[in-house]
């Protein structure tokens, strides 16, 4: 979580210094306040050399650090700091902000609420504390820290875009809407509040708006990230406007300038499928206990597969929680890998029974927080479809329900997304034909292996027939028929997904095809799925 950066002034805590100190100090302020990090780096270390317990020279020393991405080292000198000046909001709010980065996400909020109790005039600890709630998913708080920053600054357009992603997250679409368009109103070439109001999906573009990112998008000297957000927006407003030949060139240029910023190798991915079905080329020994895990419904699937709605639906019982998109099994898998010094799989087949049990008990006890309103909740993360051997062995009690989508529909969808993270596969499609490959042949797999274990279940058999299909579901999770499941558009329930938020929230639609627009630009990605069996 990047910050907003304090003013780099000298504070009253920084006085009794040598005069040699305080100008070095004054020279580290003017350094910073440039962003010659260097300069100010050299001009601290003179300081700290003549007063190492200086908590100003400290605090600006863990900014600097922070600012090179060196959170461990930022988090040092600002405790340092605080224990010279404990009451300095500032230094909480650069402390929490370091925290935050470090991954001590209880530490950091504790952090970022006293700056906000020792200056509760100041805008920018308001800012940060609700920026960090909002990326914890925890949306209304964030909402009250926010609009608290817009309070003291109505023109703090950060904390506006911050509270719209807020909204969004709770279904508060219209207001999301609303303060979207007041980011762009106030900034029009904010690339951040175009890709957010595009990537609600349920929002349409005019031709004004496509005419206002065309601009933006072909302006020179953008930088990277700034284009490539642009990008996705300008699609999807050429999309609204009909213009599908046009959206198919920009979706080339903007995922063509994201693929060069990441690294992705189909052949790695590929010899990890092959080594994953070679070590569950078999049932596991599973725990004893054949209950153990039924309290999880696991959700596995690629991206734009329609997880979410699925998700959407199972959490409308009242019996349910929704999960989203948590991490807790793969960090099980990677603390055990750890653990034995080989990655997942290669230990696989030197696990014993007790061993599959202890990672099954690890994962229910990290899952705790999710029962604790509910009996059962649901896990979706995007990677467990590469796991669910580790499932079968670790939880015997629990269902997985493999979500899929039409082929062409999936691949093209994932290129037409920017994703926040991961998904380095779905920007070229050809790499993204691939992908869709090694799920398919690891999701038959899995099927032919646990065949009474895992519901295969078709998005376009649940648009088509809801009601038998949702019914479906429930009794496969042994969950009694609700009529909310029916409804799941009016669940009130958080959804962590920006990029389906919005169109969970609507009711289902029969047709939600988009590459039948694309006609002849998707015909070389139909040709390859078809010839890999995948259409």
């Amino acid at each position: 979580m990047k910050g907003t950066p304090s003013r780099p002034t000298i504070h009253a805590a920084a006085g009794g210094l040598s005069p040699t100190a305080t100008r070095l100090l004054n020279a580290a302020a003017k350094a910073l306040g440039h962003m010659q990090l260097d300069d100010a780096e050299r001009a601290l270390f003179g300081v700290l050399a003549l007063a190492p317990d200086c908590a100003e020279a400290n605090r600006l020393m863990g900014v600097v650090s922070q600012m090179r991405g060196d959170n461990a080292k930022a988090v040092d000198f600002l405790q340092h700091a605080l224990a010279a000046n404990p009451d300095d909001a500032t230094t909480h709010m650069n402390l929490g902000t370091a925290l935050f980065e470090a991954g001590a996400i209880e530490a950091a909020l504790a952090n970022l609420r006293r700056a906000c109790e020792l200056a509760p005039r100041v805008a920018s600890g308001w800012y940060n504390l609700g920026k960090a709630l909002k990326l914890q998913f925890q949306y209304e708080d964030a909402c009250d820290a926010l609009r608290q920053a817009l309070k003291l600054d109505p023109n703090h357009v950060l904390s506006l875009l911050s509270l719209a992603d807020a909204q969004t997250g709770l279904g508060d679409i219209a207001n999301a809407t609303h303060n979207y368009r007041e980011v762009l109103r106030r900034q029009p070439e904010q690339a951040q509040a175009w890709f957010s109001l595009s990537n609600l999906k349920t929002e349409p573009f005019t031709a004004s708006d496509a005419a206002r990112l065309q601009r933006a998008f072909r302006q020179s000297g953008a930088p990277a990230d700034a284009r490539i957000m642009l990008g996705f927006a300008l699609a999807k407003a050429l999309e609204d406007q009909g213009d599908y030949p046009s959206a198919f060139d920009v979706l080339q240029q903007a995922n063509a300038l994201k693929r060069r910023t990441l690294r992705w190798d189909a052949d790695a991915e590929h010899a990890r499928v092959d080594a994953i079905m070679q070590a569950f080329s078999k049932p596991m020994p599973t725990a004893p206990d054949a209950t153990l895990g039924s309290e999880v419904i696991f959700i596995v699937s690629l991206p734009r597969s329609g997880s979410t709605l699925t998700e959407q639906i199972i959490a409308s019982h009242p019996e349910v929680a929704g999960a989203n998109e948590i991490t807790d099994l793969p960090q099980v898998l990677e603390d055990e890998s750890k653990r034995r010094g080989q990655p997942f799989p290669q230990w696989t087949n030197s696990a014993t029974v007790e061993d599959w049990a202890r990672l099954g008990r690890d994962y229910l006890a990290r899952t705790e927080r999710w029962r604790s309103e509910h009996p059962r909740f649901t896990d979706k993360n995007l990677v467990t479809w590469q796991l669910v051997g580790a499932i079968m062995a670790m939880l015997p009690g629990a269902r997985v329900i493999n979500c899929h989508r039409d082929a062409l529909e999936t691949c093209f969808a994932c290129y037409r997304q920017l994703f926040s993270s991961g998904a380095h596969f779905s920007y070229d499609l050809a790499e993204m034909a691939s992908h869709y490959g090694e799920y398919a042949r690891l999701s038959h797999h899995w099927q032919m292996l646990y065949p009474q274990r895992i519901l295969d279940h078709s998005h376009e058999s649940l648009l088509a027939d809801p009601e038998t299909r949702i019914r479906r579901l429930l009794d496969f999770c042994g969950l009694t028929f609700d009529a909310a499941c029916l409804a799941p558009h009016l669940s009130t329930r958080t959804v962590r997904s920006t990029a389906s938020a919005a169109q969970v929230r609507q009711p289902l639609r029969a047709n939600t095809l988009n590459s039948d627009r694309y006609g002849e630009q998707l015909a070389p990605l139909q040709a390859r799925l078809r010839d890999a069996g995948l259409l």
